[in-house]
C-alpha cells in the first residue's frame, strides 16, 4: 500500500499518485513491486533502497548513493499470537530522495507511523524532511519505553500467578517476555549506532533545533536501553528462582506421597501375616481381630510420628 501525505495550511492533506509534488511524504507499508516500480519512474528512488527495509533480517544501517539516504532502524513491533502478546521489532526504511521526498517504507502497519497518519503529531510539516525523520525517530525510542513499561507489568503478573502455581506454564510466558527483551535491547543498540552517526552532521543536513531533536532521541533510547538490561536481569533471577521453587515444591510432593505410601504399607503388612495359613498364638481368643487391630494401629502411628519428626510430612 502507498500513501502520499502533504502538510498545508489546512493540516496533513492525502494526495494521489498523480498529484506527487515536492516536499511530500510517501508511507509504503506491505507494498507491491508495481508500487514500487512506479514509485522508482516518478520520483527516480534508488530500487535497491526501497526493498532492504522489506526485509525482515535486515539490520539498522545508514546507506548514502548520490543525493539519497537510507536511514533503517528497527521498531517495536506487537502482535497477538495464540491469546498471548508477542513483542519483537522488525526493520523500517527512512528514505530521503534529494531534498524533495521522504519515504517511510515498512513490512508491516506500526502504531508509530500511524500517529503520523492521523495528525497526532505536533509540529509535523512534511517538507522539514531532517525535522520529520528525528521526529519518527523520536517515537520509535517512546514506544520501545512504553513497550518496555508494558513487559514489566506483564512479569509482575505472571509472577504473582507463579506464587499460586506449580505449572511450567508461566515459566514459559516469562520465556517468552525474556526473549522479547533481548531483541529490544539488540535492536536498542543498533539504533544507537545510527544515532550516534546522524549525530556527527556529515550525513544529513541539520538545524540546531533538529539537533536538539535528536539528541533529546539519543537520550530515550539510551534510557530505554537501560530498562531493558534491567528488566532483563530481574526477569532472569526471577525464572532461577521460580524454577528451583517449582522443582522444590515437586520434591516435597514426591517426599509426602512416599511417606503416605510407607505408613499405608505398616496396617497391610500387619494383616497380611495373620492372614496366612498358620496356627497363631491365642486364635481361639474372640477378641483376637481387635488386639491385632489395636497393635497394626498403634505401630502405624508410631511409624508416621518417626516420619514426621523427619520431615517427612
Amino acid at each position: 500500500m502507498m500513501e502520499i501525505f502533504k502538510t498545508s495550511e489546512h493540516g496533513l492533506e492525502t494526495l494521489t499518485v498523480d498529484t506527487i509534488e515536492k516536499g511530500c511524504w510517501i508511507n509504503l507499508t506491505e507494498p507491491s513491486e508495481e508500487e514500487l516500480d512506479k514509485l522508482t519512474q516518478l520520483i527516480g528512488a534508488e530500487p535497491t533502497f526501497l526493498r532492504d527495509p522489506l526485509d525482515v533480517e535486515e539490520k539498522p544501517r545508514i546507506d548514502t548513493e548520490d543525493d539519497q539516504i537510507l536511514i533503517i532502524v528497527d521498531i517495536p513491533y506487537v502482535y497477538e499470537d495464540d491469546k498471548s502478546i508477542k513483542f519483537e521489532t522488525l526493520p523500517m526504511g527512512l528514505l530521503q530522495v534529494r531534498d524533495d521526498y521522504i519515504i517511510t517504507i515498512c513490512s508491516k502497519q506500526v502504531p508509530v507511523l500511524e500517529r503520523f497518519r492521523n495528525g497526532q503529531i505536533k509540529n509535523l510539516y512534511t517538507y522539514k524532511k531532517t525535522r520529520f525523520i528525528f521526529q519518527v525517530l523520536y517515537h520509535v525510542a517512546k514506544d520501545y519505553l512504553k513497550y518496555l513499561k508494558h513487559i514489566d507489568k506483564k512479569s509482575e503478573f505472571i509472577e504473582n500467578s507463579l506464587y499460586k502455581s506449580m505449572r511450567n506454564k508461566e515459566l514459559y510466558k516469562m520465556m517468552e517476555l525474556s526473549k522479547s527483551l533481548v531483541y529490544f535491547t539488540t535492536s536498542l543498540k543498533s539504533n544507537e549506532t545510527v544515532l550516534e552517526r546522524l549525530l556527527s552532521g556529515k550525513l544529513i543536513k541539520m538545524y540546531e533545533e533538529d539537533q536538539d531533536l535528536l539528541e533529546d532521541t539519543i537520550i530515550e533510547n539510551k534510557q530505554a536501553i537501560e530498562m531493558a538490561n534491567i528488566y532483563s536481569s530481574i526477569l532472569s533471577g526471577m525464572m532461577d528462582a521460580f524454577a528451583s521453587i517449582i522443582s522444590n515444591n515437586q520434591n516435597m510432593v514426591m517426599k509426602f506421597l512416599a511417606a503416605i505410601t510407607i505408613v499405608l504399607s505398616v496396617p497391610n503388612v500387619i494383616f497380611s501375616f495373620f492372614g496366612q495359613n498358620f496356627e497363631w498364638p491365642f486364635t481361639g481368643n474372640p477378641f483376637m481381630w481387635l488386639y491385632v487391630t489395636v497393635g497394626s494401629i498403634a505401630i502405624t502411628l508410631f511409624v508416621a510420628f518417626i516420619l514426621y519428626r523427619r520431615d517427612m510430612f
